[in-house]
């Protein structure tokens, strides 16, 4: 059964920055060799992540790239803006609009901070569950 696991943004680090939180899911990935793709909402958001994730922890590395070129099969940590084909992994951390129904064995979903901008998430959820997804919340 496919799982789908809800990260609330509460700490101050992540409401700020929330994609310091994308950061560390993907760090957590490869911790445990998890095959990633992330999905930027655009092309600027991927440019963003791509540069995060070099920066945001001097201890950590995480090997990843923006797709679209040979090196995507041997990357872990894929990082694919709307215009690409979204190649499939085991694990995916959504950040676009809608729902992620491909076949994937998890689906992370980050929630913003702020309560009046969460009501997208919210029929998400409802979305992922009639789907048969396994559902977990998470407060980060």
């Amino acid at each position: 059964m496919p799982r789908a696991d809800f990260y609330l943004i509460a700490r101050p680090r992540f409401a700020e920055q929330p994609l310091l939180l994308v950061c560390e899911l993907a760090r957590r990935a490869c911790d445990t060799n998890q095959w990633t793709v992330i999905l930027a909402r655009d092309q600027a958001q991927a440019e963003e992540l791509d540069d995060l994730l070099w920066a945001f922890d001097p201890d950590a590395y995480i090997p990843h790239q923006i797709a679209g070129d040979e090196e995507d099969e041997l990357t872990p940590v894929l990082i694919v803006p709307p215009e690409l084909e979204t190649p499939q992994r085991p694990l995916v951390i959504n950040l676009r609009d809608g729902a992620y129904t491909a076949p994937c064995e998890r689906v992370l979903e980050v929630v913003p901070a702020d309560p009046a901008a969460r009501g997208p998430l919210r029929q998400r959820w409802r979305e992922y569950q009639g789907l048969g997804y396994e559902l977990h919340k998470h407060d980060m």
